[in-house]
């Protein structure tokens, strides 16, 4: 099966006579420990990348495979986090644009609109467009989402290594029922977020 054609979003923008596209999107919204990623790209216009598509329907394999292509071939990328305590100071919304406000910084001011995977959008000093599952639906995004959930994944596994009772390489954070047993056997590390917790401890 030929591969879909990612570039009728930008295709659209362009003939409207938008200039430099980048493509934003996050990793790790949902998960009760570690941060949350965001990534930007700007890919050059119609680079057909072989097997690109939404992370989340990818291999880790894939994924993997792909991230160096990304970043060999793209005009700009930038790969930004917000932290497990800020997103307990102003929560995983806020927290969630700040890492993607930090990704786009590192873009270098070379996009001239940003499309946003989801429906909330904020001000990030340049026009931004949301698309509703944009990171099946446009290449910029779907290159951000591998850039953010590989990035993502490599921090989580390497913070098994700190804290190797929860289990972080498997399950990424995410509530998994083994996480959920290591909370109970060991509390939560620094790793958690404790805003994320309180249902939790609620219940116990």
């Amino acid at each position: 099966m030929a591969d879909k054609y990612l570039w009728e979003i930008e295709d659209s923008l362009k003939e409207k006579g938008v200039g430099v596209i980048c493509g934003v999107d996050e990793a790790g919204r949902g998960p009760l420990a570690g941060p949350v990623y965001a990534a930007a790209v700007i890919l050059p216009d119609h680079l057909q990348i072989p097997g690109l598509d939404d992370s989340k329907k990818l291999t880790d394999k894939r994924r993997r495979e792909l991230m160096p292509i990304i970043k060999e071939q793209a005009i700009a990328y930038g790969i930004g986090v917000a932290t497990q305590q800020e997103i307990d100071e102003i929560n995983i919304l806020q927290a969630t644009f700040l890492a993607m406000e930090r990704a786009i910084s590192q873009l270098g001011g070379k996009a001239d609109l940003a499309l946003i995977d989801g429906n909330r959008e904020k001000d990030f000093g340049l026009p931004v467009m949301t698309v509703v599952k944009g990171d099946s639906r446009s290449a910029n995004i779907a290159a951000a989402s591998v850039l953010a959930k590989v990035s993502r994944d490599d921090y989580m596994e390497e913070m098994a290594k700190q804290y190797p009772q929860y289990g972080f390489e498997i399950h990424k954070g995410y509530g998994t029922k083994a996480h959920y047993e290591a909370l109970r056997t060991y509390g939560h590390c620094p790793l958690h977020r404790v805003t994320f917790l309180k249902k939790f401890y609620g219940d116990k």
